[in-house]
């Protein structure tokens, strides 16, 4: 099992990844940030996407319970002109999510999920 730092550096090792965090969306809470420091999107601005994508996760949480899906959400993607942006919830750690940030030139979408996923599977607190 890895740490949270060690898992943060894994992330933003995937290609064209701009940042990470790895943050609570029952409580809004960031728990680790690592960034790039890129103009197109600054480690400042991982905090506030937290809280941000905190919102996304909840609405989809209640969306799903309202409909009665017994599937559970593995991801969130949000796709920007230049940019993705990716919650990959924490499958073995309830309310933890990755919030992935890549760059659509530099980054492979497939490759960064399947990698994302690694690196869920082996994060320990």
């Amino acid at each position: 099992m890895q740490k949270l730092q060690d898992s943060l550096v894994k992330a933003l090792s995937i290609d064209g990844a701009l940042g990470v965090a790895l943050g609570d969306w029952k409580t809004g809470m960031g728990l680790g940030y690592k960034g790039t420091n890129s103009p197109a999107f600054p480690e400042a601005k991982l905090e506030l996407a937290i809280a941000g994508n905190t919102e996304v996760i909840r609405a989809k949480m209640r969306a799903a319970e309202s409909l009665k899906l017994t599937d559970k959400i593995e991801e969130v993607l949000i796709l920007l002109e230049t940019q993705y942006h990716l919650m990959h919830l924490v499958q073995h750690i309830s309310g933890l999510f990755f919030y992935l940030v890549l760059d659509r030139e530099k980054g492979n979408l497939a490759l960064a999920r399947i990698k994302l996923g690694q690196i869920e599977k082996e994060l320990a607190l």
